[in-house]
C-alpha cells in the first residue's frame, strides 16, 4: 500500500503522470482527470494484467475484449434500468434486517468487524437479486460458496502482485494453484446448476405469467438474452457476484468506520433518516430524499475507492492531453486512489473528509471523480450497489450508533491496505451501541 500511494503522490506532483517498472512491465501511472477521459474512452480493450481472473470469468464483460464486450454490454445494460433496480430496494431490506439481527448479537460486546458481516448481507443481496437464490450466508458464516469466494479473491490478488505467475504454465507449479482451481470449481458449479434450474423452469411456466425480477430472468426472458448460450451466462453472472460483493460491502464499511470516527456527520445521517423515514422500513422512493447519506457514500468512495486502479491497453500510439504520446499496447493505471487526491480538482483540503463538498462544490471536470469507472466501460452496477450501500447504512445507523473501537483511530486518514479492492488495516473494527428512540 505504502508503495501504491507514493506511485499515486508521485504522478500528482508531476502533472499526473508517471512511469514505473513492474519486474519487466512498463506501466503509465495516470491521476489527471484530462488524461484519464482520453484512456477511458479511447482505451476499450483491458490490460492483460486483469487475466489473473480469467479462470473464473472467461469471457464475462469485466475483463473481455472490446470486440466481445460490446456486444455483450448491449443485451445486459436493459437489465439494470432503474425500474429494475428499484424493484431490488426490498431483498435489500429483508437482508439489512438479518444483518442488523446478527449485529444485536454482537452489540454492546466490544470490538467487531463490520466488513465480515457487510460482506455475507453483499453476497446474499447479490445472489438474491442477480440469481433469484437466496443462499443465506448470513446464517452459514462457513457457507462454501463464500468460503470459496473469499479464497478466490485472495489468491487472485497474490497472484496478480506477483508477475512471474501471470503466465498459466508457470502458475500451475505454485502451491496456490490447487486452492486457486477447487475455489473456482465450487463457484462455477453453483452457478452451473442455477441457470440449469432456470432453463428447466422456463420450459415448464407460462412466460406471460412470470414475475420476471433477477437478473437472471432478465435475461433469459429477453429476446436478445435468449441469445446467451449457458456458459455466457455463467461468466457474466459471475461478473456481478465477483465485482459487487467485496465493493459494495468495502464502501458501506469505510462509510460505517468514517461515521464511528466524525461522530458529527453520523448524526447529520441520523437526523436526516428520522425526518424521511421515521420508524418505517426503507422503500425505494425514499432513497433519493436522503441527500446527505448520499454525500457520505460519496465522499467515502472518493477517499476511499474500494476500486483504487484500473488497468488499461493503449491503442494506436494514444495522445493524451498532456501531449504525451503512449506506444500501443502499453500498459496504463488510471490510479483512481491518486486522482480523487489531485488538489486542482478538490482543493487543499483534498484528503479530508467532509461529505459537504458533494452540495454544489463538485469539481467541474466530470473525470476527476470516477469511483465506479466513466465512459464505455463503466461499470454497469454503479446504481445498483448505491442503492444497495444507502439502504444497508439507513437501516445500520437508525437501530445503531457506530462508536469507535476499544484502542480509538488515528489521527489524519483511516489505515489501508491494497488487496486489489481497498480496505482497512484494522478489518473495519468498530463498536456498536443500540439507540434509544427519541
Amino acid at each position: 500500500m505504502r508503495s501504491f500511494e507514493q506511485v499515486g503522490r508521485d504522478a500528482l506532483a508531476n502533472d499526473g503522470i508517471v512511469s514505473i517498472w513492474l519486474v519487466n512491465k512498463l506501466i503509465v501511472v495516470l491521476a489527471d482527470p484530462n488524461d484519464i477521459e482520453v484512456v477511458m474512452k479511447e482505451c476499450l480493450d483491458k490490460d492483460k494484467i486483469n487475466d489473473v481472473a480469467k479462470d473464473l470469468v472467461g469471457s464475462g464483460s469485466i475483463i473481455a475484449p472490446a470486440l466481445i464486450w460490446r456486444p455483450r454490454r448491449k443485451i445486459l445494460a436493459p437489465t439494470f434500468a432503474p425500474k429494475t433496480l428499484n424493484g431490488y430496494v426490498q431483498i435489500f431490506v429483508k437482508q439489512s434486517d438479518i444483518f442488523l439481527d446478527i449485529l444485536s448479537n454482537s452489540e454492546g460486546n466490544g470490538d467487531l468487524s463490520i466488513f465480515d458481516k457487510a460482506t455475507r448481507y453483499s453476497m446474499d443481496s447479490i445472489c438474491e437479486t442477480t440469481l433469484d437464490t437466496d443462499i443465506k450466508c448470513q446464517s452459514q458464516p462457513d457457507h462454501p460458496v463464500l468460503e470459496s469466494f473469499a479464497t478466490f479473491c485472495k489468491l487472485v490478488v497474490l497472484r496478480a502482485a506477483r508477475p512471474w505467475y501471470h503466465s498459466d504454465q508457470i502458475y500451475k507449479w505454485c502451491s496456490d494453484y490447487p486452492h486457486f482451481q477447487n475455489s473456482i470449481a465450487v463457484l462455477k458449479q453453483f452457478i452451473k446448476e442455477i441457470i440449469a434450474s432456470k432453463r428447466e423452469q422456463l420450459t415448464k411456466i407460462d412466460k406471460k405469467v412470470i414475475k420476471v425480477q433477477s437478473l437472471l430472468d432478465l435475461l433469459m426472458s429477453s429476446d436478445d438474452g435468449k441469445g446467451f448460450s449457458d456458459l455466457e451466462l455463467q461468466e457474466e453472472t459471475l461478473v456481478v457476484v465477483l465485482a459487487g460483493t467485496d465493493t459494495s460491502a468495502a464502501g458501506a464499511s469505510f462509510a460505517a468506520l468514517l461515521m464511528a470516527k466524525h461522530s458529527d456527520v453520523q448524526e447529520k445521517v441520523y437526523r436526516e433518516l428520522m425526518d424521511v423515514l421515521g420508524n418505517r422500513p426503507v422503500q425505494a422512493e425514499d432513497l433519493p430524499k436522503l441527500k446527505y447519506l448520499e454525500a457520505v457514500l460519496k465522499e467515502t468512495l472518493r477517499l476511499y475507492p474500494p476500486v483504487p486502479l484500473l488497468f488499461k491497453k493503449s491503442q494506436n500510439n494514444l495522445k493524451l492531453s498532456s501531449e504525451v504520446t503512449l506506444p500501443s499496447d502499453l500498459t496504463i493505471a488510471v490510479n483512481i486512489w491518486a486522482l480523487h487526491r489531485n488538489i486542482k480538482y478538490w482543493g487543499d483540503d483534498a484528503e479530508i473528509f467532509r461529505p459537504e463538498r458533494f452540495f454544489g462544490n463538485t469539481p467541474t471536470h466530470q473525470y476527476a471523480y470516477v469511483p465506479f469507472g466513466k465512459g464505455p466501460r463503466m461499470c454497469l452496477g454503479a446504481n445498483y450497489a448505491m442503492l444497495s450501500m444507502k439502504t444497508v447504512l439507513a437501516s445500520l445507523v437508525r437501530r445503531f450508533r457506530l462508536l469507535p473501537p476499544t484502542a480509538g483511530f488515528e489521527a489524519g486518514e483511516l489505515p489501508t491496505k491494497f488487496e486489489i479492492m481497498l480496505k482497512h488495516v484494522g478489518n473495519f473494527e468498530l463498536q456498536l451501541a443500540r439507540r434509544i428512540k427519541d
